[in-house]
């Protein structure tokens, strides 16, 4: 099987496997919540960051309080999601950049969403994925390693895997390629523990026939 057939086949099966209706895994309402909620969830689980924001969004139920806030007082509202103080730092400074020249609106463009504090290609794509839905693909620490995986890529860096995928994937599958592999890599392609036995991608898996040769 070449690249791009086990490209295919694997979209094929993770269509059918998981539907191809987009969903966030994190809660938000407004683009700038959805925004600063990406921020928390750096080195952070989508789930502690949804019960961080589920009080904080109603404290702060404005980005002008946002761009307002105190810092060490939102240092203590996020410290939960870990390296709060970067992140409250980021957080007004975004805030205060949307208020002052976006007029509180999220900007489309990678280049204006990454000139943000704290916004870079990651978080950027999942806005621009899950707010504008344009193309764009995500790569967390799932998609890096089952992507490496499938063969799909042979690069560490993020931003190289990146532009792998955009390569071998087409483009109508870039947003839904990341939601796949994220509830793949939570339920059965774990980090610690890869359950290849009951994996429907198995023997279409490159990683997963190197480690049955091994047995």
């Amino acid at each position: 099987m070449t690249r791009e057939e086990r490209v295919s086949e694997a979209l094929r099966r993770l269509d059918r496997e998981y539907g191809t209706e987009f969903r966030c895994y994190l809660n938000y309402e407004t683009p700038w919540q959805l925004l600063i909620a990406v921020i928390l969830s750096a080195q952070c689980t989508d789930a502690r960051v949804n019960v961080v924001t589920k009080d904080l969004f109603q404290k702060y139920d404005t980005l002008e309080k946002f761009a307002q806030a105190d810092l060490a007082e939102l240092e203590k509202d996020i410290h939960s999601t870990g390296f709060y103080h970067n992140k409250a730092k980021n957080i007004i400074s975004c805030a205060k950049d949307l208020v002052e020249k976006y007029g509180g609106e999220v900007p489309r463009s990678l280049e204006e969403l990454t000139g943000l504090a704290g916004v870079g290609r990651k978080t950027a794509n999942v806005i621009r994925g899950n707010i504008y839905y344009e193309p764009s693909i995500v790569v967390d620490t799932h998609v890096k390693r089952i992507s490496k995986k499938l063969g799909f890529t042979e690069e560490e860096d993020p931003v190289k895997v990146e532009f792998d995928l955009m390569k071998v994937l087409p483009e109508d599958h870039w947003i839904l390629y990341n939601i796949h592999i994220i509830t793949l890599g939570r339920t059965i392609c774990t980090a610690r523990k890869p359950d290849c036995g009951n994996c429907f991608l198995t023997d279409i898996c490159p990683s997963a026939k190197e480690n049955q040769e091994r047995k």
